[in-house]
């Protein structure tokens, strides 16, 4: 099974320590976050585990204990946006963000580093022109230090469209779409890098930009040189090309606090279960309590 860590919340930038714990005991346990009983037991053994996909914003806490992944495939889905504080609240400075991005791929290597530009916000400040000057400004500096860019097209979640307003924020339109896409696979094409799109119902295909997997099965047999035998995942939005994974991450526990973020409902909810975490917990923000059903994760 590949463990994916996590859609919901950015572990390697502020839970690294505990994910590292949870791999010391060989397993970790996830709440449905629809049924609050029940309680799915992971193992984490190297003889259960076939490949982590990491998805974070800064994996600079994580980097000094990469050495205890050196048995496991993995790698990192990097998310590195050009947004101010106004929309990535508790986001590093670009500057350093990038550095962090070159540290990585130099320690793990540029194969196992999938940048994501993501997602993708039109307003009037943030137009056309402003994400193609700043895609191929990031594009200058992480060029070297990836193969591949995914990129995404903002969703107005009911939970986040109050925000996305406030700032300006439209659908973004096929036209735009288009316009988008053929301009950053030039300036991609041009240095080197793959590019693709995330969950995206707008055939993008004859601009160049297909149709990404961030838990990509085909990755992870390069970097293990072994066969999965792992399905795509149905339980994704109907444009998503994921592979099966299960993901051991909570929501309303990222501290980012990005406006457009559909993993947390509101800054209440995140600072509740924040005030949960124990480090010793097998779950993330939580403990287990009275009527909890606890079933071990069955290998598909």
């Amino acid at each position: 099974m590949i463990v994916s860590a996590s859609r919901r919340t950015d572990i390697p930038a502020f839970y690294s320590e505990w994910f590292f714990k949870r791999l010391e005991e060989g397993f970790v346990m996830v709440r449905n976050p629809f049924n609050f009983h029940q309680v799915t037991k992971v193992p984490l053994t190297k003889n259960w585990v076939e490949g982590f996909v990491f998805w974070t914003k800064n994996p600079a806490r994580m980097m000094k204990k990469l050495h205890l992944l050196e048995e496991y495939p993995y790698y990192f889905l990097f998310t590195l946006n050009p947004y101010d504080k106004a929309i990535e609240r508790n986001v590093l400075d670009k500057d350093l963000v990038i550095k962090i991005f070159q540290n990585l791929s130099k320690t793990i290597g540029r194969e196992r580093v999938i940048w994501r530009y993501d997602p993708i916000i039109l307003t009037p400040e943030f137009d056309i022109k402003y994400h193609v000057d700043s895609f191929k400004w990031l594009t200058s500096h992480l060029a070297d230090f990836t193969e591949k860019c995914i990129i995404s097209f903002v969703t107005f979640y009911p939970k986040i469209e109050k925000n996305l307003r406030k700032i300006g924020a439209h659908p973004v339109s096929r036209e735009e779409k288009i316009e988008v896409a053929s301009k950053f696979y030039e300036i991609a094409k041009e240095n080197g890098i793959k590019i693709e799109v995330c969950a995206e119902e707008e055939d993008l295909s004859p601009f160049g930009v297909f149709p990404a997997k961030c838990v990509d099965k085909s990755l992870i047999e390069r970097i293990s040189g072994k066969k999965l035998q792992v399905k795509k995942d149905k339980n994704q939005r109907k444009f998503c090309g994921c592979d099966e994974s299960v993901d051991i991450g909570t929501y309303d526990t990222c501290l980012h606090g990005c406006i457009y973020c559909y993993a947390n409902s509101s800054i209440e909810a995140i600072r509740k279960n924040v005030k949960n975490f124990d480090i010793n917990s097998p779950l993330l923000c939580s403990h287990l309590v009275e009527g909890d059903i606890v079933r071990e994760k069955i290998r598909a």
